[in-house]
């Protein structure tokens, strides 16, 4: 079971830094109180996020916010070793020893400048993963209290339960939206349903506005009279058509527009009538449901 409590709908900050909005640390420095004023109190980083700099660039902004910690909750993953400047690494691959993930960890804490982490998640499964070198891990790093839960990122129901034989795993973050709704039908949300596993979604807007094919102008098109109907915005409504699954997904919105962190709340008032939600997963799958 969990210990942490989480937003409904948590503030992703991959795209902050360098690898797309290339904010400040001073605008990392509005935008903080701005999630929080909103509603959006836990923050959701990789190590890895602008080539290992954006956990640094948010410590910075966090550190001259002078917001109490205790109002936050910071998520962040390791595992992952790029090819980058920072890294000196020949070719991109996976390490899971437990020396690597409480390292990885301790320079999460001095980047983010915090004493802890309320989720610690494993970004990607690995072929040469030890399940009980990784609990062992788990377990140092939850006495010594630099981290509350613990969790997964893009795992498989089988490849979670190898994992969850030797550690518990309270959370795993996995793409997930009405383009992109495998998992409600591979048994992933069954399994984490099973095994109390909260659900974090990345991307949880799929490709509805960044692509245009068949798929995006069926849905954009029924969106137009969802939005007539229900007089929220067509994402507001992508997003409340996640939250609206009993697995009790947690959306991670990657946004850094003003009126859009605003707005993000209202999915979590809006319920969809059953046929509009099933309209939204037919429209994506171009065909009736089975």
């Amino acid at each position: 079971m969990t210990k942490t409590k989480l937003s409904p709908i948590v503030a992703g900050t991959m795209n902050w830094g360098v690898w797309d909005k290339n904010l400040t640390v001073k605008e990392m420095g509005q935008m903080i109180p701005l999630c929080l004023e909103n509603n959006i109190t836990t923050f959701d980083h990789a190590d890895i996020y602008g080539a290992y700099t954006t956990e640094a660039d948010f410590g910075k902004a966090f550190a001259a916010s002078k917001i109490a910690r205790e109002k936050m909750q910071l998520i962040s993953k390791c595992g992952i070793q790029l090819v980058s400047d920072n890294r000196k690494n020949n070719v991109k691959h996976y390490d899971y020893s437990a020396d690597y993930i409480i390292w990885s960890v301790e320079n999460s804490l001095k980047n983010l400048q915090t004493d802890y982490l309320d989720v610690l998640l494993l970004h990607r499964p690995s072929p040469l993963m030890q399940a009980d070198e990784i609990a062992e891990a788990v377990l140092k790093l939850k006495s010594e209290g630099k981290i509350i839960d613990f969790g997964l990122s893009n795992f498989t129901a089988s490849q979670s339960e190898l994992i969850r034989q030797k550690t518990a795993v309270s959370y795993n973050q996995i793409q997930f939206s009405a383009t992109n709704h495998e998992a409600m039908l591979d048994g992933s949300l069954d399994y984490m349903q099973i095994n109390n596993i909260r659900p974090m979604s990345w991307n949880p807007l799929g490709t509805v506005f960044r692509e245009d094919n068949e798929q995006t102008r069926r849905m954009k098109k029924l969106l137009v009279s969802l939005v007539s109907k229900y007089h929220f915005g067509a994402d507001t409504i992508l997003l409340s058509w996640i939250l609206q699954h009993p697995a009790k997904i947690i959306p991670i919105a990657g946004t850094v527009n003003v009126a859009r962190i605003q707005s993000l709340m209202k999915a979590t008032t809006l319920v969809l009538d059953k046929e509009d939600w099933f309209a939204i997963w037919t429209e994506s799958m171009g065909n009736r449901v089975p």
